[in-house]
């Protein structure tokens, strides 16, 4: 039995062959040949008959697709048996947090205790922390965190996001338990807010790279709130900065929804002024100026923020390695790729390069860069530069962060241009329709 699922069986059947040539050759879109590799969407019978032929499969694809099937099959099997089981019921029990629902609630559990690839030893392994009566300590909670940091910068954002599932349920169980026990202002429970904070910052930024929008959105709200009652000011500062610089990197939000997600924290920040923290909300109002075209303002922020960016750390207490990860050359590499000034780009990006673990920044860093080239006038060679970047990238790696860094670099190429072979390269590897 094969392990592949349809979209990865169709991706490996396609092999150097572009998106558009496959759809054209099968009837359909090429939008929708990228959701079906995606995962994205279910194909019909004829659908499946049709990239049979087109990638000469013999057979491959009807059989991927009915394993599909079957592997769905058992999960609705398994998931229904843990619907009534005692964490779910516990988990309801805790709506009143944060405004998150119990269907949502629900949901994550179902996929931590053995959707997907799990199965059911660890499914079993999963449910019985649930139920263990001793709570984890704050030291076992941060280092949970900084596994969950590692996760997201080395490994492809749908692996990662299965494994933070059950921590976030547990640390709901635990919060609600403290909070019973001890009240909302005691120390313990100050602590285990920040503890979600830090792990609802982390999957709001899976559920990012995935293009989960909505999902994310919600949970960063979830992550504000908790770093709220956490009554950590610096932590608050961390989640709102990350909050609007994922928005603004993702296409996740309008430019100037994620202006007044900034301008809404001025009251934090006029408590703590020229503190590294602050600097963390300007650093993402810098590029948010800067990719709405209002550069000289763009400047002016990054520059009256650099050296607090260089110098400077969050003190907050938990997943401190989170809050400072080159944001100074990514926050320039966005300013001055946005304004066509290629040498210092070209020099914040090489900084990005060196300087960040995370597997999609330096792609996106080169991405801004070949947005540069075709802001200075040289369109082919910064559509060249982009399909290269997007060719080097495996699948997993193409976060949807990553897509939009894409995207831009097309959107700064004048209308007049856009029908050049080398835009319509781009255009097809992004699975964008004319």
């Amino acid at each position: 039995m094969s392990e592949e699922t349809f979209g990865q069986v169709l991706r490996r059947l396609r092999g150097n062959r572009t998106l558009e040539a496959v759809a054209k050759a099968a009837g359909i879109s090429t939008s929708y040949v990228y959701k079906l590799e995606n995962e994205q969407r279910k194909p019909t019978r004829t659908v499946v008959e049709a990239l049979e032929a087109a990638t000469n499969a013999r057979g491959a694809l009807i059989e991927a697709i009915e394993e599909d099937e079957k592997r769905r099959t058992r999960n609705a099997e398994f998931s229904s048996s843990i619907d009534t089981m005692g964490p779910v019921r516990t988990l309801e029990r805790a709506d009143t947090f944060y405004g998150e629902d119990a269907t949502e609630r629900r949901r994550l559990l179902q996929i931590a205790a053995g959707l997907g690839a799990l199965g059911p030893t660890e499914a079993l392994r999963q449910l019985i922390d649930l139920n263990v009566p001793a709570a984890r300590t704050l030291e076992d909670w941060e280092l949970a965190c900084a596994d969950h940091l590692h996760a997201i910068r080395y490994r492809p954002p749908a692996q990662a996001q299965v494994d933070i599932h059950i921590d976030l349920a547990f640390v709901l169980n635990q919060l609600q338990q403290t909070t019973a026990q001890h009240g909302v202002d005691h120390r313990h429970t100050r602590d285990l807010h920040r503890v979600l904070a830090a792990l609802s910052t982390v999957h709001a930024n899976m559920l990012t790279r995935l293009g989960e929008h909505g999902a994310a959105i919600r949970w960063w709200r979830t992550a504000r709130a908790a770093a709220d009652s956490s009554g950590d000011l610096y932590l608050q500062l961390g989640v709102r900065s990350t909050e609007a610089g994922h928005g603004v990197d993702s296409g996740q939000r309008a430019p100037e929804a994620v202006l007044r997600l900034l301008d809404a924290a001025q009251p934090l920040m006029d408590r703590v002024p020229g503190s590294y923290g602050a600097a963390l909300i300007d650093y993402t109002r810098a590029r948010t100026l800067a990719m709405i075209g209002r550069h000289q303002e763009a400047r002016a922020t990054l520059e009256r923020i650099s050296e607090r960016l260089m110098t400077g750390s969050l003190p907050a207490s938990i997943m401190p390695a989170y809050w400072r990860a080159g944001q100074l050359p990514y926050a320039r590499v966005w300013v001055y790729s946005a304004a066509g000034d290629i040498e210092r780009a070209g020099q914040a990006r090489d900084e990005v390069i060196a300087s960040n673990p995370d597997y999609q920044f330096p792609a996106i860093a080169k991405l801004l860069t070949a947005q540069c080239t075709v802001v200075a006038g040289n369109v082919d060679e910064g559509m060249r530069e982009a399909a290269g970047v997007m060719d080097d990238l495996p699948d997993k790696h193409r976060t949807t962060m990553v897509i939009q860094a894409a995207r831009m670099a097309l959107c700064a190429v004048p209308v007049e241009q856009r029908a050049r072979p080398a835009v319509r390269d781009v255009r097809s590897l992004l699975a964008i329709e004319d």
